[in-house]
């Protein structure tokens, strides 16, 4: 998981490349949607506007052909991440949901306001604390993404 202080930051770190500036015409556009309602730009994200108490599972979940990227508007929220190699499968992966469940305890961060999270697909999650969050989700396909940082 990668932790982004702000889109300042995340703007200047993530400048170049396709999926990243879909990533940013997403989030300038978020003003113009309504909650919980899925949009589109072009075939390689989906983005939607999160808000109320965040969704909390009993497994960490991961994904293979698309990472989430959360941008935080309002609110907090603590999340759990570990690497699936240290993890026990207990859902195989499942190609019409892009999602599998693990087992396991990872270590706990703390994000909210005005932070952006990359969720890596080396790893898997689990929000476990949610405080009136307000975040937009985008869903990038992986192909031919990478992380600056790394």
């Amino acid at each position: 998981m990668i932790i982004v202080e702000s889109l300042a930051e995340f703007q200047r770190i993530y400048r170049s490349g396709k999926k990243w500036l879909r990533c940013m015409e997403a989030i300038n556009n978020i003003n113009n949607i309504e909650p919980n309602v899925f949009h589109s730009v072009g075939d390689s994200l989906v983005y939607r506007l999160a808000s109320g108490p965040g969704q909390q599972h009993g497994g960490l979940e991961g994904n293979r052909r698309y990472f989430d990227l959360h941008y935080y508007l309002a609110g907090q929220e603590n999340i759990e991440v570990a690497d699936k190699s240290e993890l026990t499968s207990v859902v195989a992966y499942q190609d019409e949901t892009d999602r599998e469940i693990f087992n396991g305890q990872g270590e706990i961060h703390r994000v909210g306001e005005g932070n952006v999270v990359i969720f890596e697909n080396h790893q898997a999650h689990r929000f476990k604390e949610s405080h009136q969050v307000k975040k937009v989700i985008l869903k990038v396909t992986v192909e031919d993404s990478y992380f600056m940082n790394k």
